[in-house]
């Protein structure tokens, strides 16, 4: 595994031009209209011999928000860290397919993860500034890639994307562990965004915030999808609503004695919600398990 810590120019992963999507879907396997940016074929993920995740198949729309919603194991966030080669740092980890980023495929053995991941960044389940300053905190990514630019202004451009900058302007030099949880999740969105990703990883990111912290991060989503690709796990099927232009629903196959997630259903939210075209989703819509 390669975890060495040097950045390579974005040219070793971005191609001049994206590639176009196949034709579109509604469904499992299906994709969205127009061009992608991140284009996932998964037939298989695997720690050590378990496999986790089989047969997903799907294409993420450019500045749109991607959900993807299901049952508790069924590989959400798998499927999601695997976006940004999170799951290399996980022992036992293999993967059998590839994920195309601007029609590059980042697992090409010439691809550096940690260049993957300044273009695709990723925000967590559970808030997790640095034990530093606000300050320190949003300038941390663009010091480690030596960003030559004026620092003060990508601060405050940071914390104003990520709607913080009128709450901490007064106290930048304060500890980022002194705001409250769903502040802190700010500060880590104006982190992650201050390196200008081009998309935007969000790993249940309103699951430890209380209703009012949470409806801020959805309003935040809302903005920030005018700026950056947002893909994003969530439990919450009225978030999902209420946020996401893509919806997709994984389950769980336990046919061969183990618990393999996998893609049911793929497409607009609406549809999805509206009209699944599989049982699986349709149960899980209504509740019928979670």
């Amino acid at each position: 595994m390669d975890t060495h810590d040097h950045a390579p120019t974005p040219a070793t992963i971005k191609p001049a031009a994206p590639a176009p999507v196949p034709a579109n879907g509604a469904h499992a396997n299906g994709n969205g209209n127009g061009h992608s940016i991140v284009e996932v074929k998964l037939k298989a993920l695997y720690y050590g011999s378990f496999k986790a995740v089989r047969d997903t198949d799907l294409a993420i729309k450019r500045n749109a928000i991607t959900a993807f919603i299901g049952p508790s194991g069924c590989g959400k966030s798998t499927v999601l860290r695997s976006i940004n080669r999170m799951n290399d740092l996980v022992r036992g980890f293999r993967f059998d397919g590839h994920i195309h980023f601007r029609g590059r495929d980042i697992y090409d053995t010439k691809i550096d993860p940690v260049a993957v991941r300044r273009h695709i960044g990723m925000v967590f389940q559970q808030p997790n500034p640095f034990a530093m300053s606000i300050y320190r905190n949003v300038t941390f990514g663009l010091r480690l890639n030596g960003y030559k630019g004026n620092i003060q202004d990508k601060v405050e451009q940071a914390l104003r994307g990520s709607a913080l900058w009128d709450e901490v302007k007064e106290k930048l030099h304060q500890s980022g562990l002194a705001l409250s949880g769903g502040q802190q999740q700010r500060l880590c969105i104006a982190r992650a965004i201050a390196t200008e990703p081009e998309v935007l990883l969000m790993d249940e990111p309103c699951s430890a915030l209380d209703p009012v912290a949470t409806r801020k991060i959805e309003e935040l989503m809302l903005e920030l999808k005018k700026r950056f690709t947002i893909i994003t796990v969530t439990h919450n099927l009225q978030q999902a609503k209420r946020v996401a232009d893509m919806t997709g629903f994984l389950y769980v196959d336990t046919t061969q004695g183990a618990r393999t997630g996998y893609l049911v259903e793929y497409g607009p939210t609406e549809g999805i919600f509206n009209d699944p075209k599989e049982k699986h989703t349709k149960d899980y819509i209504q509740g019928a398990f979670s």
